[in-house]
Formats: structure tokens, sequence, C-alpha cells
């Protein structure tokens, strides 16, 4: 087993792959293949602020599946229960607040980064982001509840501001930026999702119409992407034990919109 890395030589890895001061960078990140670092998440996120400088912001998803009944989350875990099992989970489901609902299953820097001391959050219930840095407020602002990933969102506001994509540890699967294609492109299939909010100050179940998300074949989807992408159109390398890709948010949305287009039926 090697010996834990530090947050210097995090910060020194991420620019030798190529993020540069003042970069908005959208991260996916599992520090688990990273490896052991001293200071844990907290060090890592140093590292990344370092990477980005002063004028650059970090941006990570900090999804809530966790409070909803529309979910893959919510059917994994009621899978096998009986009606009144599951009527009891959704009874204990706690309302959305961006201030301190937790986004356990997007990770410890996600959870890191939405924790951290002048971190924002958009205010989606079940898709948020979180972000620290100068831009975070303008990055965030206006996520409209019932557009999960579109045009009101806050990928949008990155695709506006030419932000890049690490995947951290991660592959092309957890690509979020990809939905945004999936908006973009003509006639995508819509369906409803449903969760707990407070509205009013009183808990409440919110059903509301949307895109259907489908993130199954970004895998392939990424595949080609990088393989249309050309010489330096996606920088790879190592941080720690975990292999990186960086590449242009703006490129990913733009191949994904065509691609998608071109390998799902207008209706699926």
């Amino acid at each position: 087993m090697r010996d834990p890395l530090d947050s210097d030589q995090l910060t020194a890895a991420l620019s030798a792959l190529g993020v540069h001061p003042g970069d908005v960078l959208l991260v996916h990140a599992s520090l688990r293949a990273v490896g052991p670092v001293h200071g844990g998440p907290e060090a890592a996120l140093a590292a990344l602020r370092r990477a980005v400088g002063r004028d650059g912001t970090v941006v990570v998803p900090s999804f809530t599946p966790e409070n909803s009944d529309t979910s893959p989350h919510y059917r994994a875990r009621v899978r096998g229960l009986d009606a009144a099992a599951r009527e009891a989970v959704r009874t204990a489901m706690e309302p959305f607040d961006p201030a301190t609902t937790p986004a356990p299953s997007v990770g410890a820097l996600a959870e890191t980064v939405r924790t951290a001391a002048g971190a924002e959050r958009s205010g989606h219930p079940q898709t948020s982001f979180a972000a620290i840095g100068p831009a975070a407020g303008k990055l965030l602002a206006g996520h409209r509840p019932d557009c999960h990933l579109g045009e009101d969102s806050p990928l949008a506001r990155l695709y506006e501001a030419d932000a890049r994509i690490l995947l951290l540890g991660t592959g092309y699967a957890t690509c979020t930026a990809f939905h945004l294609g999936e908006y973009r492109r003509p006639g995508p299939p819509l369906r409803t999702y449903r969760c707990v909010v407070t509205l009013r100050g009183v808990r409440q179940w919110w059903a509301y119409e949307d895109v259907a998300l489908d993130d199954g074949d970004f895998a392939a989807l990424g595949a080609a992407f990088e393989e249309a992408a050309g010489p330096g159109g996606v920088r790879t390398g190592l941080l720690g034990s975990a292999p990186c890709r960086l590449l242009r948010l703006r490129a990913a949305v733009d191949f994904a919109t065509g691609w998608l287009t071109d390998h799902r039926r207008p209706d699926g």
C-alpha cells in the first residue's frame, strides 16, 4: 500500500493534468479511488481550490434522491418490502432543506464542499449543486425546482461560463453534464417526479413533470466523445491511484446533444 498523498501533491497533480487558475471546475470524484490522503476530503478540497486559485470556482453535484419515492434510490430501498413498510419509509423521509439536507449518495468530496464555510447551494429539492469560489452565487442562482438539469439549472450556467469537467476516479457514467444534452435534443420524453418538500412551513409531497433522465448509455456516449475529441480534447492522468479526465463542458454537452439525438428514439 502506497504512502498517503498530501494536499500539495494533489495540487501538483491537478496542475499537471491541466487545471488552471481561474477555472470553473465541475468535479465528480471518488476519493476512495484516489487512495489515502493526509487530511482526508478537506485536504482534497484544499488542493482543488489551490489549483483553480482565488479566481476559480469548484462545483459539485449535491443530489438528494433520498427524499423521493420516484427515484432509483427509493426503489432499491423498498425492494421486497410490503405496503406498510414502504409507507413507513415514505413517512420518515425528511423534506429538502438546502441549508441542512445531506447528499450522501454523491460522495465525500461533495459533502465537504456543501458544508464548507462560504459554500453555496442551489435550491432544487432533488438535483442541487454546491459550489465554492467567487462565481458560486451566479452559477447556482435561479435553479428552477421543476428543472432538474436543463436550461434553468446550474448546468446551463456552467455551459455559459465555459466550465471544465474533472472526472476524478470516476467514469463517463457519472458525467452529469451529458444530461443537458438530453434536454437539448428534439422531443425529449417527460415523466412525473415526486419528492418531499416544505411549502409555507408544512411538510408535503410535491409532484412535477420534467425530462425523463437516463444515464444508462452515458458510458458509451463518453467513449464516443473521447474518440471524437482528438488530441488534447480530453486530458488524462493519475491522481494518486485514480484515473482522471479533464474536458470542456461545452464540448461534452454539444457532442452529447448530437449523439443522443442519433442514438435514442424521439420518445425514449
